[in-house]
């Protein structure tokens, strides 16, 4: 079953007999196994650098979520293989953390990418802000729910072979895009440097968004700032006054 979290605070301790699983060398990430829109969704990476919850088009494709509405998006992300990528949009789906009888489902937004990611899914600060989650790379997640605590073990396995399948593919994409060359001495040759053991590059996603400009003294172009977007009305007027009125300053 489904439980309301509660609002009381609890305690949230790890310790070393909560260890689950086998344990790879390295740094891996932090990647478990989630329920999301009733399906069981491996490769789920817990990134707590992101500002944005991203379902991959790949396993986006498999759901068959065609009954789902899916929202047009104008913005665009950074930190994919340090490419700017343009989502294909948004979908609002259910997340299940937790294990039966005692789990926790939200209604989260998600971003469908295409990139060259291993995972399916990575979720970021707003899941465990909304799930008022506690994350640990040696141990598990765990989130409050009403009458204790739930935890969504790490899989530390998942997580190696997700680290060795992004650095194939990225290796496969840098030869593919890397010019050829007529000299026979270089003819054959692997120019691509040989990646560190489970070293991974960082998958930390940003919103872009298009800032408009704020003209402090009108006609004179270097009189200028930039405020967000995504404020309201009142609120971007009260920016803009307060600019105004400090103008001086800048």
């Amino acid at each position: 079953m489904d439980v309301e979290p509660t609002n009381d605070t609890l305690h949230i301790q790890f310790g070393q007999e909560e260890r689950h699983g086998p344990r790879t060398q390295g740094n891996d990430a932090l990647v478990i196994t989630a329920l999301l829109a009733n399906y069981e969704i491996e490769r789920v990476f817990i990134e707590s650098g992101s500002s944005v919850e991203i379902l991959f088009e790949e396993a986006y494709d498999q759901m068959q979520l065609g009954n789902v509405p899916f929202e047009a998006i104008d913005t665009f992300l950074c930190g994919f293989t340090e490419e700017v990528v343009h989502p294909k949009g948004m979908i609002s789906l259910p997340l299940t953390l937790g294990t039966t009888p005692l789990r926790t489902t939200y209604l989260l937004k998600f971003l469908v990418v295409d990139s060259l990611l291993a995972y399916n899914v990575i979720l970021g600060r707003p899941m465990l802000n909304t799930f008022r989650g506690i994350i640990s790379t040696y141990y598990m997640i765990k989130f409050p729910i009403c009458g204790g605590v739930r935890e969504a073990p790490t899989d530390a396995l998942q997580a190696h072979k997700c680290c060795a399948e992004a650095i194939i593919r990225g290796k496969k994409r840098t030869l593919e895009e890397s010019p050829k060359t007529e000299d026979s001495n270089e003819r054959g040759k692997d120019t691509v440097p040989s990646p560190e053991p489970n070293k991974e590059t960082p998958a930390i996603v940003l919103l872009v968004e298009e800032l408009p400009t704020i003209e402090l003294t009108p006609g004179d172009p270097e009189k200028v700032t930039k405020i967000g977007s995504r404020m309201t009305e009142d609120i971007r007027n009260e920016v803009v006054n307060c600019l105004l009125r400090n103008q001086d300053i800048f």
